[in-house]
């Protein structure tokens, strides 16, 4: 049987180009257009937090992937980048989101070829399972860097 849950943000308008979110699990922080948009540098921004979006909920799925896997996770780290389009009418559309994640996983006493398809299983799971990554019309980019460290 189907489940659903529900997520809540509450903004408001401060002033000018100026707004304040409240995220229903509890932070809350000043957000702008881009400065390129009339907005105000150095603050969240729509944009921002679209590409924050996908980039976490990737990380924390595979975070659960690997203990699915049962993988040694010892650090990851990614950047990723949203590119949008934008139309001569000047509507925009974010084309596609690319992920360069640097996992490290110990291998232990397995042989790290086994390991590193573990891996590259649990990445594919990440995005799968990923809630946002499905949400998106985006192309999902991922280029890991992967290091199997030896035991």
């Amino acid at each position: 049987m189907s489940r659903t849950a529900t997520y809540n943000t509450t903004v408001a308008w401060k002033s000018e180009h100026w707004g304040h979110i409240v995220l229903g699990n509890g932070p809350e922080m000043d957000f702008s257009a881009p400065p390129d948009a009339q907005g105000h540098p150095g603050v969240l921004t729509p944009e921002d937090a679209f590409v924050a979006a996908a980039n976490t909920c990737i990380m924390m799925m595979f975070i659960w992937a690997t203990e699915r896997f049962k993988l040694d996770l010892i650090s990851y780290d990614c950047r990723a980048e949203g590119t949008k389009l934008i139309e001569l009418d000047r509507t925009e559309t974010f084309t596609h989101l690319r992920f360069w994640p640097v996992i490290r996983v110990a291998a232990g006493e397995e042989d790290p070829e086994k390991v590193r398809g573990r891996i590259e299983r649990a990445l594919k799971s990440a995005q799968k399972y990923s809630l946002v990554a499905n949400s998106v019309k985006s192309e999902i980019i991922i280029e890991p860097r992967i290091e199997v460290v030896a035991g």
